[in-house]
């Protein structure tokens, strides 16, 4: 107790009835939950009297370990996991009670519900492909509200609530014939349970006098319901939580049950740890400033500084992305070699995943290594790769490493079994696979429809080869082979969703372009496969060195996490906040969106502990046209004194190397006197 402050020691100490923790960020919330839990136990609560409820496992793994650490084993008796983990204890427990006499039943993985799902669409939609996802997410934010198929199907919506009021009663008569649950069932049907047989509820009651919940902001509805209902009793409810920083709003959190915790459970105690231990104090400033401005319901209360100042914040006014991308990584690069800051000490955070792109372009050309969190590299993503593999084909007909990968995509009538006798062919005549393609007519066997997939590739590769031995663009060779292939047109049928058509056709666009501003700065053929040697390399480099390497994530990825310096990418809005959240017409946007979007940036700016950029661009290409852009509304409330304004006109790298050759020529001309 001797090393924390006096708002932690009140909410350790804290005896019975309610308690509201409202834990700002870095805060040490997580030493006040697991010493109240040992405090509990010093006092003589039995262990196993006490719930503690958090949303990973990792969380809830941490937070046993200290507390046995604290308390010794018998710590081991409480009940400590996710609320999936205690709704499936319930279930097994009162399987009588959920309707399954013998107890026997199956927990359905997201992987099962996608297949469920997916085959159900295949009944009553035919083969066009959807996004399950999609509908999965609808399934279970209706379910985690207790809105039944009846409910939902009387909602507005777009085409794909539409399929989902098709999809959803189904889905439900098809988990109950399997005898089955899945991750929501762990929650609502515990919930139903409860209410059904006060009885079974009585018995549960008895057995935890105490509960515990983190990150209570990020609970929905159902979740609610379980700690209303387990704790409306005894009262002996503690949650812990930062409405701050509640940012799943989208996917069923709802922040009123944080706001609003002390009308179901009156007479809570509410106790505010503002005291932060992560950030210097102009950090701390800044995102007070923001969060103040908020329009929307919040709890009152300020971040306090224990660190020093630090310096000001950059604010960055670049002239487009990839000037911006440039310059973090340039910055990057220097805090590295100069600063001597270790690439895990930075971070890039942005609002959408589409904006990693030129980042991971940027970090790739300046040979930072990184991860991409929560999401595929963009050079990962499939349409991406396979372009890459068309080129790298087409530079050099011996990769047969990407052949394979492109043989029959598009689909063009090359099987495993034909593929099977091209590569036999190639082995008896000493042939590279390529060859054998070029020879399909003069092989045994082989389908008319294989042979005229083998003459149809060999001639658009034949072809692109020839254009950049010329004095083409690759740009323009790449984009043309794109479309001679049909990749564009399989997106179109294969995606599923127009949504997702038009992401998966904006990645390729976005690699296109990135050919194109290699045009202007290279040597075309040589330079385009130097820059695909590049992507490899570095991929290379990031699985050897998966430790120390700096992180791109979406601001939602970096939840939880600090760094030692912090970028943040496209501060401006239709971003951030999103554009989504201002469409007046949307018919699921709510005016509070755009304050989820301002917790965003709070989430943000507060996961730096030292350094902290905000970057813009002056210009962003919308639709593939460039728009010029608007500062984000949450920059206003942030004093002048706090950031130091740069504009980045021309890209960092590009100058660095004119700089470089400059030095590199007089050295030259010093040695010649």
């Amino acid at each position: 107790m001797s090393t924390m402050n006096a708002e932690q020691k009140r909410a350790v100490a804290h005896g019975a009835g309610p308690l509201l923790v409202l834990a700002g960020a870095g805060s040490g919330k997580t030493t006040v939950i697991t010493r109240r839990i040992a405090r509990l136990i010093e006092t003589g609560v039995p262990p196993r009297a006490i719930l503690a409820m958090t949303f990973t496992n990792k969380a809830a793994g941490e937070m046993l370990e200290r507390i046995v650490r604290l308390s010794g084993e018998r710590a081991a008796e409480a009940t400590i996991g996710t609320f999936h983990a205690f709704g499936l204890r319930v279930l097994r427990a009162e399987a009588r009670s959920a309707g399954i006499p013998d107890g026997r039943f199956a927990i359905f993985d997201q992987a099962d519900q996608a297949g469920v799902v997916r085959e159900l669409l295949r009944t009553l939609r035919g083969e066009r492909r959807y996004d399950v996802w999609a509908i999965l997410s609808r399934i279970s934010k209706a379910r985690n509200a207790f809105v039944s198929p009846e409910e939902f199907e009387a909602r507005p919506g777009d085409e794909y609530d539409e399929i989902t009021r098709d999809i959803y009663p189904r889905y439900m008569k098809a988990l109950r014939g399997f005898r089955a649950f899945d991750f929501d069932d762990l929650v609502c049907e515990v919930v139903r349970v409860f209410k059904r047989k006060p009885e079974v509820l009585k018995r549960w009651v008895d057995r935890y006098q105490y509960i515990l919940v983190d990150e209570y902001q990020d609970t929905n509805i159902a979740q609610f319901e379980l700690v209303r209902l387990l704790g409306e009793e005894h009262r002996n409810v503690c949650v812990v939580g930062d409405d701050d920083q509640a940012i799943y709003g989208w996917r069923g959190a709802d922040v009123r049950n944080i706001l609003e915790f002390d009308q179901h459970f009156p007479k809570t105690k509410v106790i505010k740890l503002e005291k932060n231990y992560r950030s210097c104090g102009n950090v701390l400033a800044i995102a007070n400033a923001v969060i103040h401005a908020s329009t929307g319901k919040r709890h009152d209360k300020t971040l306090q500084a224990t660190r020093a100042q630090g310096g000001l914040a950059q604010m960055i006014v670049a002239e487009d992305p990839d000037v911006e991308a440039s310059f973090i990584a340039t910055e990057a690069r220097r805090l590295i070699d100069i600063e001597h800051l270790r690439p895990k000490d930075i971070a890039v955070l942005f609002r959408s995943a589409q904006q990693s792109e030129a980042i991971e372009t940027a970090f790739k050309q300046h040979t930072i290594p990184f991860r991409l969190v929560g999401g595929t590299q963009f050079y990962e993503r499939k349409e991406v790769k396979d372009l890459i593999a068309y080129l790298r084909v087409a530079l050099s007909r011996r990769d047969e490493i990407s052949l394979r990968r492109i043989i029959n995509y598009p689909a063009r009538g090359i099987g495993d079994a034909a593929l099977d006798r091209l590569t036999s062919y190639a082995l008896v005549n000493d042939l590279t696979l390529w060859k054998a393609v070029q020879r399909a007519e003069s092989i045994p066997g082989l389908s008319p429809p294989a042979v005229a997939g083998c003459k149809a590739l060999s001639a658009v590769i034949e072809t692109a080869s020839k254009r950049l031995d010329g004095k083409e663009a690759s740009s323009d060779v790449a984009r043309t082979l794109a479309a001679a292939v049909g990749l564009e047109a399989d997106i179109a049928a294969g995606s599923g969703s127009n949504a997702i058509a038009a992401r998966r056709k904006g990645n390729l666009d976005a690699f296109l372009n990135v050919i194109q501003r290699h045009d202007a700065k290279g040597r075309g053929k040589d330079d385009l496969r130097e820059f695909l040697q590049v992507l490899s390399l570095q991929t290379e480099t990031d699985q050897e060195d998966p430790g120390n390497v700096a992180t791109l994530t979406t601001i939602h990825g970096s939840k939880g996490l600090e760094f030692d310096t912090v970028f943040l990418a496209g501060a401006e809005e239709g971003l951030l906040p999103h554009a989504r959240t201002l469409d007046a017409k949307a018919t699921d946007v709510d005016p509070q969106d755009v304050e989820e979007e301002r917790r965003l940036f709070y989430v943000a700016v507060t996961r730096a502990m030292n350094r902290l950029y905000i970057c813009r661009a002056k210009h962003r290409a919308m639709r593939g046209k460039p728009q010029p852009r608007t500062p984000s509304r949450f920059l206003e409330p942030i004093g002048a004194d706090l950031v130091e304004e740069k504009q980045i006109k021309t890209d960092p790298a590009v100058t660095m190397k004119g700089n470089l050759e400059g030095i590199a020529g007089l050295l030259a001309a010093l040695e010649k006197l």
